[in-house]
């Protein structure tokens, strides 16, 4: 209907423009004017409705190509966290026998002695009374040579103590073959009593021996007053 419309509506126009210079020119006396300047583009209409979505393509695997070559490796990652310890691995073999070792000295070198009698000035003090008489020989310790000087039978370390007590004057030395380690001396206006302790590293066949200096009034003998010489080996050197 809208077509048939437009079609009459094209048909009248036509007309009027082919009658109507006529009627001017008979009218006016003039001619039809030029025609005018075409006017400018209307604006864009507004978007029509989404149309419905289309059927989907067929895929096509046939052109694929062939597994190319491995590229070259990459650098090396940053490292990773640190994993939870492990289940404890089986007890592994005993290990070889180790070497044996060098023969130990079980014997250990020791003696304690007291004095009965008196010694001369600037002479080694004779110690003649084992402290340990009612025991055993083994256990007595050992005897000094001459009763007054120790000869080293093992190599080691030793420890060696006095104690003397004297009236007015007491001057002692400890000598290590016949050399002074230790001179102590001690006056008093009655009884006093003078001790002292050394440690010495002996080798065997050394000697060591408590002499006696300048005037001595030690006191022997007596109940009141020891005076006592010990020394024993603390432990062996190879």
């Amino acid at each position: 209907m809208a077509l048939q419309w437009l079609s009459c509506s094209t048909a009248v126009l036509l007309f009027l423009v082919h009658i109507t210079p006529a009627d001017m020119q008979s009218c006016n006396g003039g001619f039809p004017g030029i025609p005018g300047i075409p006017g400018t583009h209307g604006p864009n209409g507004n978007d029509g409705t989404k149309g419905e979505k289309g059927d989907p393509g067929e895929a096509d695997h046939s052109m694929r190509g062939q597994k190319g070559e491995p590229g070259p490796m990459g650098p090396p990652g940053r490292p990773g966290l640190k994993g939870d310890p492990g289940q404890p691995g089986t007890r592994g073999l005993p290990g070889l026998p180790g070497p044996k070792g060098s023969p130990f000295s079980q014997q250990q070198s020791y003696f304690s002695l007291k004095s009965t009698t008196s010694s001369p000035a600037d002479t080694p003090i004779i110690f003649n009374g084992p402290i340990l008489a009612e025991e055993n020989e083994p256990f007595r310790g050992e005897r000094l040579t001459n009763e007054t000087t120790y000869t080293c039978t093992n190599r080691g370390i030793y420890f060696f103590s006095y104690h003397i007590s004297g009236r007015y004057k007491v001057c002692l030395k400890l000598e290590k073959n016949g050399v002074s380690d230790m001179e102590l001396c001690d006056q008093y206006n009655g009884f006093l009593v003078v001790s002292g302790t050394a440690v010495l590293e002996l080798e065997v066949g050394d000697v060591v021996s408590l002499k006696t200096v300048k005037t001595n009034t030690i006191l022997t003998g007596q109940a009141s007053a020891s005076t006592i010489f010990t020394g024993f080996q603390i432990f062996p050197t190879s």
